[in-house]
Protein backbone atom coordinates (compact mmCIF):
# COMPACT_ATOMS: atom_id res chain seq x y z
CA UNK A 1 0.00 0.00 0.00
CA UNK A 2 0.71 3.80 -0.16
CA UNK A 3 3.44 5.09 2.53
CA UNK A 4 0.85 7.97 3.17
CA UNK A 5 -1.52 7.93 5.97
CA UNK A 6 -4.51 9.88 7.32
CA UNK A 7 -4.81 9.96 10.85
CA UNK A 8 -8.38 9.90 12.16
CA UNK A 9 -9.51 9.12 15.58
CA UNK A 10 -9.12 5.75 16.39
CA UNK A 11 -8.47 5.09 12.39
CA UNK A 12 -5.59 4.94 10.20
CA UNK A 13 -6.54 5.19 6.31
CA UNK A 14 -3.86 4.39 3.60
CA UNK A 15 -5.37 5.10 0.02
CA UNK A 16 -3.25 3.36 -3.21
CA UNK A 17 -5.03 3.58 -6.76
CA UNK A 18 -8.48 3.22 -6.32
CA UNK A 19 -8.03 1.31 -2.89
CA UNK A 20 -8.87 2.09 1.07
CA UNK A 21 -7.41 0.68 3.78
CA UNK A 22 -8.60 1.24 6.93
CA UNK A 23 -7.44 -0.16 10.21
CA UNK A 24 -9.00 0.14 13.74
CA UNK A 25 -6.26 1.44 15.76
CA UNK A 26 -7.19 1.79 19.34
CA UNK A 27 -4.64 -0.16 21.15
CA UNK A 28 -5.41 -2.37 23.30
CA UNK A 29 -8.39 -4.35 21.58
CA UNK A 30 -9.54 -2.07 19.05
CA UNK A 31 -12.27 -0.88 20.88
CA UNK A 32 -15.05 1.40 19.39
CA UNK A 33 -15.53 5.12 21.03
CA UNK A 34 -17.57 7.75 20.44
CA UNK A 35 -14.71 9.49 18.71
CA UNK A 36 -14.11 6.28 16.70
CA UNK A 37 -17.45 5.71 15.58
CA UNK A 38 -17.44 9.67 14.27
CA UNK A 39 -14.62 9.25 12.72
CA UNK A 40 -15.51 6.34 10.75
CA UNK A 41 -18.48 7.79 9.55
CA UNK A 42 -16.51 10.74 8.51
CA UNK A 43 -14.29 9.04 6.57
CA UNK A 44 -16.76 7.16 4.52
CA UNK A 45 -18.50 10.28 3.50
CA UNK A 46 -14.69 11.40 2.45
CA UNK A 47 -13.93 8.28 0.56
CA UNK A 48 -17.67 8.82 -0.98
CA UNK A 49 -16.99 12.09 -2.00
CA UNK A 50 -13.48 10.48 -3.36
CA UNK A 51 -14.82 9.44 -6.78
CA UNK A 52 -11.17 7.79 -7.13
CA UNK A 53 -12.04 5.32 -4.82
CA UNK A 54 -13.71 2.04 -5.89
CA UNK A 55 -13.50 -0.30 -2.92
CA UNK A 56 -12.80 0.09 0.54
CA UNK A 57 -11.02 -2.84 2.93
CA UNK A 58 -11.05 -2.73 6.98
CA UNK A 59 -9.01 -4.45 9.40
CA UNK A 60 -7.53 -4.87 12.50
CA UNK A 61 -4.14 -3.42 13.68
CA UNK A 62 -2.05 -6.07 15.95
CA UNK A 63 -2.30 -9.34 15.20
CA UNK A 64 -5.04 -10.11 18.36
CA UNK A 65 -8.38 -8.15 17.59
CA UNK A 66 -10.33 -7.42 14.55
CA UNK A 67 -12.21 -5.55 17.41
CA UNK A 68 -13.70 -6.04 20.87
CA UNK A 69 -16.28 -3.76 20.62
CA UNK A 70 -17.97 -0.93 22.21
CA UNK A 71 -16.16 0.15 25.15
CA UNK A 72 -18.51 -0.92 28.22
CA UNK A 73 -16.63 1.74 30.43
CA UNK A 74 -19.05 3.87 29.09
CA UNK A 75 -21.86 2.00 30.15
CA UNK A 76 -20.94 1.41 33.63
CA UNK A 77 -22.96 4.13 35.47
CA UNK A 78 -26.67 3.48 33.52
CA UNK A 79 -26.72 6.95 32.24
CA UNK A 80 -29.37 6.24 29.49
CA UNK A 81 -28.17 9.88 27.54
CA UNK A 82 -24.81 7.93 27.41
CA UNK A 83 -26.32 4.21 25.93
CA UNK A 84 -28.93 6.52 23.50
CA UNK A 85 -25.92 8.70 22.33
CA UNK A 86 -23.92 5.64 21.41
CA UNK A 87 -26.81 3.39 19.95
CA UNK A 88 -27.24 6.39 17.46
CA UNK A 89 -22.95 6.87 17.19
CA UNK A 90 -23.17 3.07 16.10
CA UNK A 91 -26.21 3.25 13.69
CA UNK A 92 -24.65 6.63 11.46
CA UNK A 93 -21.16 5.00 11.46
CA UNK A 94 -22.37 1.37 10.27
CA UNK A 95 -24.74 2.26 8.40
CA UNK A 96 -22.48 4.65 6.44
CA UNK A 97 -20.36 2.20 6.03
CA UNK A 98 -23.01 0.09 4.40
CA UNK A 99 -24.03 2.95 2.14
CA UNK A 100 -20.59 3.11 0.80
CA UNK A 101 -21.16 2.91 -3.04
CA UNK A 102 -18.11 0.73 -3.66
CA UNK A 103 -17.05 -2.65 -2.84
CA UNK A 104 -16.28 -2.65 1.42
CA UNK A 105 -14.56 -5.89 2.74
CA UNK A 106 -13.46 -6.52 6.38
CA UNK A 107 -10.51 -8.56 6.74
CA UNK A 108 -11.10 -10.11 10.36
CA UNK A 109 -8.04 -10.90 11.45
CA UNK A 110 -8.37 -11.87 14.79
CA UNK A 111 -11.00 -11.32 17.75
CA UNK A 112 -14.63 -9.88 16.23
CA UNK A 113 -16.95 -9.43 19.04
CA UNK A 114 -20.08 -7.44 19.56
CA UNK A 115 -19.72 -3.80 17.78
CA UNK A 116 -16.27 -5.48 16.15
CA UNK A 117 -18.56 -8.30 14.43
CA UNK A 118 -21.03 -5.78 13.72
CA UNK A 119 -18.82 -3.39 11.92
CA UNK A 120 -17.85 -6.48 9.38
CA UNK A 121 -21.60 -7.22 8.99
CA UNK A 122 -21.82 -4.41 7.72
CA UNK A 123 -19.69 -4.68 5.06
CA UNK A 124 -20.13 -6.46 1.42
CA UNK A 125 -17.81 -9.31 1.67
CA UNK A 126 -15.98 -10.77 5.14
CA UNK A 127 -12.93 -12.85 5.11
CA UNK A 128 -11.95 -14.49 8.01
CA UNK A 129 -7.92 -15.27 9.26
CA UNK A 130 -8.22 -19.09 10.63
CA UNK A 131 -7.65 -18.20 14.35
CA UNK A 132 -10.67 -15.39 14.56
CA UNK A 133 -13.20 -15.60 16.78
CA UNK A 134 -16.61 -14.10 16.19
CA UNK A 135 -19.55 -13.26 18.87
CA UNK A 136 -22.63 -10.80 19.88
CA UNK A 137 -22.16 -11.44 23.73
CA UNK A 138 -23.90 -8.51 24.37
CA UNK A 139 -26.78 -10.12 26.36
CA UNK A 140 -24.39 -11.44 28.57
CA UNK A 141 -23.94 -8.19 30.03
CA UNK A 142 -27.25 -6.58 30.38
CA UNK A 143 -27.07 -5.55 26.70
CA UNK A 144 -27.98 -6.10 23.07
CA UNK A 145 -26.30 -5.84 19.96
CA UNK A 146 -27.47 -2.40 18.93
CA UNK A 147 -25.03 -1.55 15.74
CA UNK A 148 -27.33 -3.79 13.57
CA UNK A 149 -26.50 -7.13 14.65
CA UNK A 150 -29.81 -8.61 15.17
CA UNK A 151 -31.09 -7.69 11.61
CA UNK A 152 -27.17 -8.13 9.85
CA UNK A 153 -26.47 -11.49 11.03
CA UNK A 154 -30.19 -13.23 10.97
CA UNK A 155 -30.18 -11.97 6.90
CA UNK A 156 -26.31 -13.58 7.06
CA UNK A 157 -26.81 -16.71 8.70
CA UNK A 158 -30.37 -17.59 9.21
CA UNK A 159 -32.89 -16.73 12.43
CA UNK A 160 -31.43 -20.03 13.99
CA UNK A 161 -27.45 -19.27 14.35
CA UNK A 162 -28.48 -15.66 14.77
CA UNK A 163 -30.20 -17.22 17.82
CA UNK A 164 -27.41 -19.59 18.39
CA UNK A 165 -25.03 -16.59 18.57
CA UNK A 166 -27.46 -13.86 20.13
CA UNK A 167 -29.93 -15.63 22.20
CA UNK A 168 -26.77 -18.36 23.80
CA UNK A 169 -23.86 -15.98 23.40
CA UNK A 170 -22.20 -18.56 20.95
CA UNK A 171 -18.48 -17.86 19.65
CA UNK A 172 -18.05 -18.84 16.03
CA UNK A 173 -14.58 -19.77 14.91
CA UNK A 174 -13.28 -19.28 11.83
CA UNK A 175 -14.22 -22.33 9.97
CA UNK A 176 -18.18 -22.64 11.29
CA UNK A 177 -18.14 -18.78 10.38
CA UNK A 178 -17.79 -19.75 6.67
CA UNK A 179 -20.01 -22.93 6.85
CA UNK A 180 -22.65 -20.68 8.36
CA UNK A 181 -22.24 -18.20 5.52
CA UNK A 182 -21.25 -15.63 8.25
CA UNK A 183 -17.63 -14.63 6.07
CA UNK A 184 -17.16 -15.79 2.36
CA UNK A 185 -13.68 -16.92 2.90
CA UNK A 186 -11.22 -17.68 5.40
CA UNK A 187 -7.17 -17.43 5.08
CA UNK A 188 -4.41 -18.42 6.97
CA UNK A 189 -3.16 -16.02 10.23
CA UNK A 190 -1.54 -12.68 8.72
CA UNK A 191 -3.14 -13.03 5.66
CA UNK A 192 -6.79 -11.35 5.62
CA UNK A 193 -5.18 -7.96 4.50
CA UNK A 194 -3.71 -9.52 1.71
CA UNK A 195 -6.38 -11.46 0.46
CA UNK A 196 -9.13 -8.60 1.08
CA UNK A 197 -6.78 -6.06 -0.76
CA UNK A 198 -6.97 -8.72 -3.76
CA UNK A 199 -10.26 -8.95 -3.89
CA UNK A 200 -10.64 -5.30 -3.91
CA UNK A 201 -8.17 -5.35 -7.21
CA UNK A 202 -10.47 -7.38 -8.56
CA UNK A 203 -13.41 -5.13 -7.68
CA UNK A 204 -11.78 -2.60 -9.06
CA UNK A 205 -12.12 -4.77 -12.78
CA UNK A 206 -15.54 -4.21 -12.80
CA UNK A 207 -17.31 -0.80 -13.79
CA UNK A 208 -17.29 1.15 -10.63
CA UNK A 209 -20.28 2.37 -11.41
CA UNK A 210 -22.36 -0.50 -12.58
CA UNK A 211 -21.05 -2.38 -8.86
CA UNK A 212 -22.65 1.15 -7.32
CA UNK A 213 -25.84 0.05 -8.98
CA UNK A 214 -25.64 -3.25 -8.24
CA UNK A 215 -24.59 -2.81 -4.77
CA UNK A 216 -28.32 -0.51 -4.52
CA UNK A 217 -30.05 -3.35 -6.36
CA UNK A 218 -28.56 -6.36 -4.01
CA UNK A 219 -29.31 -4.55 -0.56
CA UNK A 220 -32.97 -3.48 -1.75
CA UNK A 221 -33.94 -6.95 -2.00
CA UNK A 222 -33.72 -6.06 2.34
CA UNK A 223 -36.39 -3.87 2.12
CA UNK A 224 -38.73 -3.74 -1.08
CA UNK A 225 -40.97 -6.46 -2.89
CA UNK A 226 -39.29 -8.43 -5.03
CA UNK A 227 -41.67 -7.13 -7.76
CA UNK A 228 -40.60 -3.64 -7.06
CA UNK A 229 -36.94 -4.59 -6.94
CA UNK A 230 -37.27 -6.16 -10.40
CA UNK A 231 -38.76 -2.70 -11.93
CA UNK A 232 -36.07 -1.03 -9.94
CA UNK A 233 -33.53 -3.17 -11.90
CA UNK A 234 -34.87 -2.63 -15.66
CA UNK A 235 -34.67 0.92 -14.77
CA UNK A 236 -31.26 0.88 -13.26
CA UNK A 237 -29.69 -1.04 -16.17
CA UNK A 238 -31.34 2.06 -18.80
CA UNK A 239 -29.69 5.00 -16.27
CA UNK A 240 -26.01 2.87 -16.69
CA UNK A 241 -26.31 4.49 -20.59
CA UNK A 242 -25.95 7.99 -18.91
CA UNK A 243 -22.95 6.92 -17.50
CA UNK A 244 -19.22 7.52 -19.24
CA UNK A 245 -18.39 3.70 -17.82
CA UNK A 246 -21.14 1.93 -19.69
CA UNK A 247 -19.80 3.10 -23.33
CA UNK A 248 -16.74 2.38 -22.47
CA UNK A 249 -16.92 -0.51 -20.71
CA UNK A 250 -19.01 -1.87 -24.52
CA UNK A 251 -16.36 -0.51 -26.75
CA UNK A 252 -13.46 -1.88 -24.45
CA UNK A 253 -15.29 -5.35 -25.19
CA UNK A 254 -15.80 -4.53 -28.62
CA UNK A 255 -11.99 -3.60 -29.12
CA UNK A 256 -10.75 -6.52 -27.30
CA UNK A 257 -8.94 -4.12 -24.56
CA UNK A 258 -9.37 -3.45 -21.26
CA UNK A 259 -11.67 -1.05 -20.12
CA UNK A 260 -10.45 2.58 -18.23
CA UNK A 261 -13.12 3.21 -16.02
CA UNK A 262 -14.05 7.26 -14.95
CA UNK A 263 -16.38 6.28 -11.93
CA UNK A 264 -19.32 8.51 -14.14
Amino acid sequence: MSDTATRYTGLTLEIDGHVAVVTLSSAPANAWTRDSLVALRTLVHDLDANREIYALVITGEGEKFFSAGADLKQFADGDKAVAREAARRFGEAFEALSAFRGVSIAAINGYAMGGGLECALACDLRIAEEQAQMALPEAGVGLLPCAGGTQNLARLVGEGWAKRMILLGERVDAATAQRIGLVEDVVPKGESRARAIAWALQAGKQSPTSVAACKRLVQATRTQSHATALVSEREAFVDLFDSQDQKEGVLAFLEKRAPTWKNA
